[in-house]
């Protein structure tokens, strides 16, 4: 069979011709993922729900004629198949697809309310699982028809999980329960997704500077069905937590961005099921 590494002199690796979708993708992590795929040559379907947030990114990133944004909410059920819809006519493939999008919504259990614990599982585990089974039917027909005609084109799927999720965290029973729920997905497609040639693994951060790690007060809100809901982290508990890093700082989203990015491209070929950790050495 033939294999698809081929990469320009001196680079380890292009994404020329890709097409990646990425989820959560106008801030953070998720827009640090989108300017390094770019970079790589890749193609970039980019959804959040922040349409003015989407705009600013696209502005941010080199090439940006390869990117092409989607305004939506996750947490809608037809929404995944809209972007999926939106990455075959825009670009005519999926090649990548990264689980970013997430928020937090903490309480400890005995005040964490229904709506709560289901908006976690929502946006975490169901918004995957939904774009995945709508991206299902192209990637396995046109892994069918490669494979048949005796190439080997790998795919990739990046989902994120979190520290909470492998370590567990008080005050955080949804967001952990959802993330956790994450490696069960991503375990159990590595398996069935294997024979299409599409490696499926997991990056769980730790201390990463977003606005979920910024102070209380100073990240802002996020909107949830209708409702501002604060998101950020007490400044003393931040400071107890980067105290407690090996590595004695937040990384930033750039580091975090080049962890996906190594499961977004032919360096992790052989690599699925899998689960890394990127928060420079911290658990709870």
């Amino acid at each position: 069979m033939s294999e698809n590494h081929a990469s320009p002199l001196g680079s380890p690796f292009t994404l020329t011709g890709k097409t990646a979708i990425v989820t959560g993708g106008a801030r953070g992590i998720g827009k640090a993922v989108v300017q390094q795929l770019v970079s790589a040559g890749a193609n970039a379907v980019v959804c959040d729900l922040d349409e003015s947030a989407l705009l600013e990114m696209k502005a941010s990133v080199p090439h940006s004629e390869r990117v092409v944004t989607y305004a939506g909410d996750l947490m809608q059920p037809d929404v995944p198949q809209q972007i999926v819809d939106t990455a075959l006519s825009a670009f005519g493939s999926i090649d990548i697809v990264v689980n970013c999008a997430g928020f937090t919504w903490d309480s400890v259990i005995q005040k964490t309310t229904d709506e709560q614990f289901l908006a976690m599982l929502n946006i975490h585990v169901m918004a995957p699982f939904r774009l995945l089974r709508a991206a299902s039917g192209y990637l396995r027909e046109t892994a069918k028809s490669e494979i048949s005609s005796g190439q080997r084109i790998m795919r990739k799927v990046v989902n994120i999980t979190s520290i909470s999720a492998t370590d567990g965290n008080a005050g955080q029973s949804g967001y952990a329960a959802g993330k956790a729920g994450v490696i069960g997905l991503t375990k159990t497609l590595a398996k069935e997704w294997g024979r299409y040639n599409i490696n499926v693994n997991a990056v769980g951060f730790g201390l990463i500077e977003t606005r979920m790690t910024q102070p209380l007060k100073a990240a802002g809100e996020v909107r949830v069905g209708g409702k501002e809901l604060p998101i950020g982290i007490r400044p003393e508990a931040l400071d107890a937590m980067v105290a407690d890093c090996p590595l004695g700082r937040l990384g930033s989203p750039e580091e975090a961005a080049g962890a996906v990015l190594f499961f977004c491209s032919p360096l992790s070929d052989y690599v699925t099921g899998e689960v890394l950790i990127c928060g420079g050495g911290y658990h709870f």
